[in-house]
């Protein structure tokens, strides 16, 4: 988790791989090294790499860590990284999570609750969005109605909606009158919704409980931890 380790600068620079530890301690006193801008000359000054830029001869050395960060997100909030009217999903990231440049991994609306993924890794963004990845996302949802077994062979054979935007296969799950679980492997605009409209089963609540292999688990809503390696590792897996 992040908190803003402290670190010596010769020790940094080492594990960086700049120099040895006698070299670093050469290149120190010629004043190349700089901390934010300044230069830096003693080895022993502690820094924290996660906020802190170290820079040899004008070049940055390490850089942000890739972070991934599961929220809870609440209805009400808007998936973006900026919006003049409504509020917005970065809103609810921790404020030392400011500096490490995260970006939501896809969408859920602002009525949409549940899991909503956040990453400083671009690739890894772009692959858990990507359908031809087929990274599954399970929702859970109230409707009007009852899905039966036509709902559910409609749903795997890939739904055409109403303005002719057509989906990729899949699952329904009906949990009885009014509640059913859809797994998809894409994100169109409103898709789970408006799937569900095209069988005449309006959505009156919605929230994402799974994506790529990892649940939400016990985190309260509006709440966020950071993932392990071991979860992004798991994700990496079924983005591959």
């Amino acid at each position: 988790m992040y908190g803003g380790i402290m670190e010596r600068l010769d020790k940094f620079l080492t594990n960086a791989g700049v120099a040895t530890r006698s070299q670093i301690k050469a290149i120190l006193k010629t004043g190349r090294v700089q901390v934010d801008g300044k230069a830096v000359k003693d080895g022993s000054v502690k820094i924290d790499p996660e906020k802190q830029t170290v820079t040899l001869d004008g070049d940055m050395i390490g850089g942000k860590r890739r972070m991934v960060v599961m929220l809870n997100k609440p209805a009400g909030f808007v998936t973006s990284t900026d919006d003049p009217r409504d509020k917005t999903v970065m809103e609810l990231l921790p404020k030392e999570y400011a500096h490490q440049d995260l970006k939501p991994v896809g969408r859920l609306d602002k009525a949409t609750e549940g899991l909503l993924l956040f990453t400083n890794d671009g690739d890894l963004l772009h692959r858990l969005i990507s359908p031809k990845k087929e990274v599954p996302k399970i929702y859970y949802a109230k409707h009007e109605g009852t899905a039966g077994e036509s709902d559910v062979e409609a749903f795997a054979a890939g739904l055409t909606l109403r303005d002719g935007t057509v989906c990729l296969s899949a699952k329904l799950e009906p949990m009885g009158p009014g509640e059913s679980l859809i797994t998809v492997c894409e994100g169109k605009y409103h898709q789970v919704r408006r799937m569900m409209a095209s069988r005449q089963m309006t959505v009156l609540y919605l929230e994402r409980r799974s994506e790529g292999g990892l649940e939400l688990g016990a985190l309260e809503r509006g709440k966020c931890r950071e993932l392990t390696e071991t979860e992004i590792q798991i994700l990496e897996t079924q983005a591959e």
